[in-house]
């Protein structure tokens, strides 16, 4: 059975595990590390099989340029599960719950940038569509996606995405 519950400190050293595995890297990791001591809001999911840390999703605050009344924005990233328990849905529970919850917090938008076939299925569609484009500018147009929690308060809104200055560290 799998358990999906907000992150407590004690997750810490696991989630920064399931980071490296997922990615084979510690930059993910570290930058959740920083955003988590930075004081802003976030949401950090943890997703346990029998008591132990399998998967993790982490949204962190964004911004579009020149909307500066619109708040409390949101990236997706890193989605991360470790190998041996991928492709079993881990992955879209996590997404789905941080959706749920961001939406009850009443988050206008989600910004993730990933594959162009995996994030549609829960509502994703390309940011071009609505005019907002990537602060990085060699991310392709498929890649760059968004989802429209809040339509009125989006409305008209369009410009550069902007992630927290951690993550310009992965990219």
């Amino acid at each position: 059975m799998i358990t999906i519950r907000e992150e407590n400190s004690n997750d810490y050293d696991d989630i920064r595990y399931v980071n490296y595995q997922a990615f084979n890297q510690p930059m993910e990791g570290n930058v959740v590390d920083k955003i988590r001591n930075s004081g802003y809001k976030f949401l950090s999911l943890v997703a346990e099989v029998n008591n132990k840390i399998v998967g993790h999703i982490f949204f962190s605050p964004m911004e579009i340029e020149g909307y500066a009344e619109v708040k409390g924005g949101m990236g997706l990233a890193p989605l991360s599960v470790l190998p041996e328990y991928q492709n079993q849905g881990i992955g879209g529970i996590l997404i789905n719950e941080g959706i749920s919850i961001l939406k009850k917090k009443d988050v206008p938008y989600i910004i993730v940038l990933g594959h162009e076939h995996y994030y549609p299925k829960f509502g994703f569609e390309k940011a071009s569509k609505y005019g907002l484009k990537s602060q990085w500018t060699e991310i392709p147009d498929g890649a760059f996606m968004v989802i429209i929690l809040d339509r009125e308060k989006m409305k008209g809104v369009h410009g550069v995405a902007k992630y927290m200055n951690e993550w310009n560290e992965v990219m």
